[in-house]
């Protein structure tokens, strides 16, 4: 890819990175806070890992392999190893070998190469535990399966992993995933439509037709991975009804990726036993703000009309309801903002709080838009 058109190699990913990071308050904030990432498609490139197709249309590309491991090492380098304890760190044997060279670029190099071959997501999936609280941090974008019929947002050892983490006694189990789990109803029934006439389920035609759809519209969220929504709502209930360890005070997935902000309140059918607060907390603080017509898209997906016609075609379709039912609890918050989960014993809040001018400093100051309990001792 011809330079300014795209990032070409791995000597313009650090480049980025200092743009993007080389602000005196960005350095200060990361230098006083702990910081966990994950990798997403904008690390990388718009629809990564969307579809079978896309893959196969990006791998034809003479300059695509060499970005694919440029932003795998790069992201290994600058985001990955900071997100591990340093026990983890030094049972690494990558890590160790990186540090031991005097030029590490061929051992990551093949590291990058062979992860974009294998799929393996849990390779950068990991998790912390903060206090009586587990932060379980899943990467929802590199180890896709992505042959239709066969959708997957995680592959089987993924899964495993994070079945395996889920376990346990907490206060909160906390689940960070780059693309939100829950969209507003309305486009959560579009991708789902969506996949369906992607198999095929109407035909050829219309799956290619789908397919340009997908794309167009971004539909790469979980509700386009219908077989993982659903493994994710059981284990959320399980979790929730205390099947896997002391049921949590509060259950709750943190997303961002969508250029705005929102907060939704899942429910279970009454037979399922959940005792825990079950939420999902999205919110993209530093992000290209949406347009008119973007946000009003957004308005449009969240209203009850869109999502009865949308439900109907993808009954239609053949796609079936989930065993959970979600409603906004606050949002959607389109501003420059920061959400803060607090948590405290078993009790847990959520603020959004928004940019605003101050006229008497004649700069920025933050002010609440959004408050919410959403756990309290039982």
């Amino acid at each position: 890819m011809p330079r300014g058109e795209g990032v070409p190699d791995f000597e313009e990913y650090p480049r980025l990175y200092w743009e993007s990071w080389g602000d005196a308050v960005i350095r200060w904030l990361f230098s006083t806070t702990s910081i966990a990432m994950v990798i997403d498609d904008h690390d990388m490139h718009d629809d990564w890992n969307i579809s079978r197709l896309w893959c196969e249309e990006m791998r034809s590309r003479e300059w695509w392999q060499e970005r694919v491991e440029a932003g795998l090492m790069s992201y290994w380098i600058y985001q990955f190893i900071g997100n591990l304890p340093p026990r983890e760190l030094e049972e690494s044997d990558l890590y160790r070998r990186v540090r031991e060279l005097d030029d590490a670029g061929p051992v990551l190099r093949e590291f990058a190469a062979k992860d974009d071959r294998e799929r393996e997501g849990k390779r950068w999936s990991y998790y912390r535990d903060l206090g009586s609280t587990r932060l379980i941090v899943m990467d929802s974008r590199t180890g896709r399966v992505v042959e239709e019929g066969n959708r997957s947002i995680f592959d089987e050892g993924e899964w495993d992993w994070i079945q395996d983490k889920a376990r346990g006694d907490f206060d909160h189990l906390l689940i960070g995933t780059s693309d939100p789990y829950l969209l507003a109803p309305g486009l959560h029934y579009l991708e789902a439509w969506n996949e369906a006439i992607c198999d095929g389920v109407w035909g050829g035609a219309t799956a290619r037709i789908g397919e340009k759809i997908r794309r167009a519209v971004d539909s790469d969220h979980w509700g386009a991975f219908q077989s993982s929504f659903m493994r994710l709502a059981r284990l959320l209930r399980e979790i929730g009804s205390g099947n896997r360890g002391r049921a949590p005070a509060s259950i709750c997935i943190l997303s961002g990726d969508v250029h705005h902000a929102y907060l939704a309140e899942v429910a279970f059918r009454p037979d399922a036993n959940v005792t825990s607060a079950v939420y999902q907390a999205v919110c993209s603080p530093y992000r290209k703000a949406l347009d008119t017509h973007e946000r009003l898209a957004v308005r449009i997906g969240h209203s009850r009309p869109t999502e009865t016609i949308v439900r109907a075609l993808a009954h239609a379709a053949g796609v079936e309801d989930p065993d959970i039912r979600w409603r906004f609890a606050g949002g959607p918050f389109f501003d420059n903002q920061i959400a803060t989960l607090s948590l405290e014993g078993r009790e847990a809040s959520l603020t959004i709080s928004k940019t605003v001018h101050d006229p008497e400093t004649e700069g920025p100051r933050l002010e609440t838009a959004f408050e919410r309990r959403i756990a309290r001792p039982r």
